[in-house]
């Protein structure tokens, strides 16, 4: 699944998930914008130091003017933009509680973020994708949206939005040949998990992995093939759907 010749775009590629699919799909041949509100410096310099082609930019994912600004950056550095990995997301700071006590103010927050986020990136490349013929969405979903995570209806309703917005847009962009499809996986030992678990990290750890039907946790490799797949031609045909990198703990 070579990606040579590519253009991918990644958010929140500072650390943890989206570090780990910028590399990913660097070595396998595309240039990276790694997109960030925090700084992609240590992410840049592993792929350069890997061989690879990468920029990275500071973006505000809620705010379109952002967005667009940093595509048009994009454009100027590489002349196309391929692939969107729409991973930016508020996920480990959060704070866990039944969703009455939520405070309004975290809610705005997630959705501002994990929602209109995704779609402020959409907008933004989706003119460029097709200016070049087509192209590649991924959005990182998550199980949460499919299993009802509790104490944490903020961060599954955002999810649960995802995957509806991938719905929606593989059908309005599929006569574009750019293709829409969402990721779901299950925590993955990153930091961001281990913030949102916090003292309860390891007994979560151990639960998680008694769930599935593989029963071990997933680490940032078991996701990035899946998005390698999706970011290449061998999925071609391919739109509309939400896989679930999940070691088999729910069928979708």
């Amino acid at each position: 699944m070579q990606l040579e010749g590519k253009v991918a775009v990644v958010t929140g590629a500072a650390r943890g998930l989206g570090r780990a699919y910028a590399e990913a799909v660097a070595l396998v041949g595309a240039s990276v914008l790694a997109w960030d509100l925090n700084p992609c410096d240590e992410t840049v310099g592993a792929i350069r130091a890997a061989g690879g082609v990468a920029d990275a930019a500071a973006i505000d994912i809620t705010d379109f003017d952002s967005c667009q600004a940093v595509a048009e950056r994009a454009l100027a550095c590489f002349g196309r933009i391929d692939v969107l990995i729409n991973n930016a997301a508020l996920y480990g700071g959060l704070k866990g509680a039944r969703f009455e006590q939520l405070e309004e103010a975290q809610w705005d927050a997630v959705m501002a973020v994990n929602v209109k986020g995704v779609w402020n990136a959409c907008r933004a490349v989706v003119q460029p994708m097709r200016d070049s013929g087509g192209g590649s969405i991924i959005n990182i979903a998550s199980l949460a949206a499919v299993f009802g995570l509790p104490y944490g209806l903020d961060y599954v309703a955002s999810k649960a939005a995802v995957i509806g917005m991938t719905r929606g847009m593989a059908r309005e962009l599929g006569r574009d040949k750019i293709r829409v499809n969402a990721i779901a996986p299950s925590a993955v030992m990153t930091e961001g998990t281990e913030e949102f678990f916090g003292e309860k990290f390891e007994k979560a750890k151990q639960v998680i992995a008694s769930g599935q039907i593989i029963p071990r946790n997933l680490e940032t490799a078991d996701v990035t093939g899946t998005v390698l797949y999706l970011a290449s031609d061998a999925s071609a045909m391919v739109t509309g759907q939400t896989h679930m990198v999940d070691g088999g703990s729910w069928f979708l």
